[in-house]
């Protein structure tokens, strides 16, 4: 079983087994329609393409962030739908470096299914292998999935003020306050600590070794059980990153405030740190 990272090496040599499910889940905030453009102009053989937006997310909602989560009822009629059952094995990447694969790994966790995995790289590690891509559009035959919430995952606004460790996802200008191009308030909550996603990545998208992982996330924990930190970003996507990063490098999963720097800011009310 595969249940945080996946190489491509791997992947092909086991894509064609009736028991795993590739997912492409290429996505761009700046222009929506770009994934499954490119999803039809080729993609890992065997994988369905799934979308942020209209299968990641649940429905906006006043006052919330940006990227809601699905019910938990949602959840479970999307992964049947895409043919994951008990004993399936789940395969997801993206061409971002494996951040919105991340949400959807940690979605499955959340729902209870531990053997879904992100391939590390992503497409760009694909094609640079020259493996096999396909163009025709797939669909899954249906199974019933099984999993269950574990609730102890997931943090929500009801449980602030938090008496554990906050880590802002972001990168370090939007964390300080000095930029927001995206939401209307700059900064982030007060008592957050900034681990911004991009620290366990190399440059070509690969995760640096466990150990360099390891011994970055533990002075980050320091004081505290890994499985009590709290990590959010600007809307629960990249924050997914930071938690398998940790659970790549042999730490409990931490939980996730999905809610993250968008919700937070929602209400003007809400205190706000900058620096």
């Amino acid at each position: 079983m595969y249940d945080t990272l996946i190489t491509c090496e791997h992947l092909h040599a086991n894509y064609t087994r009736s028991d795993w499910v590739i997912l492409d889940c290429r996505y761009d905030l700046s222009d929506t329609g770009t994934g499954l453009h490119a999803y039809k102009q080729g993609h890992i053989p065997g994988a369905v393409y799934i979308d942020l937006d209209m299968d990641l997310c649940g429905p906006l909602q006043p006052a919330c962030g940006r990227h809601p989560l699905p019910s938990p009822e949602r959840m479970v009629s999307l992964f049947s739908e895409l043919g994951i059952g008990p004993g399936t094995q789940a395969v997801i990447y993206d061409a971002s470096f494996g951040a919105i694969a991340a949400r959807m790994w940690w979605m499955l966790h959340y729902m209870g299914h531990e053997a879904a995995a992100v391939v590390d790289g992503g497409w760009q590690a694909w094609v640079k292998h020259g493996f096999e891509i396909e163009q025709k559009e797939n669909n899954n035959s249906k199974k019933e999935f099984q999993g269950e919430v574990q609730g102890r995952l997931l943090v929500t606004l009801g449980d602030f003020p938090l008496t554990t460790l906050l880590v802002d996802s972001r990168e370090p200008p939007r964390y300080r306050g000095e930029i927001e191009p995206i939401d209307p308030v700059a900064g982030h909550i007060p008592g957050a600590v900034n681990y911004y996603w991009k620290l366990s990545i190399s440059e070509d998208g690969t995760f640096y070794p466990v150990t360099r992982i390891r011994e970055a996330m533990l002075g980050l924990f320091t004081g505290i059980s890994p499985d009590q930190g709290v990590f959010y970003c600007g809307s629960g996507v990249t924050a997914c990153h930071n938690l398998l990063a940790a659970r790549y490098a042999g730490l409990p999963l931490p939980r996730l405030y999905a809610g993250s720097w968008s919700e937070w800011c929602s209400d003007v009310h809400r205190p706000v740190a900058r620096g």
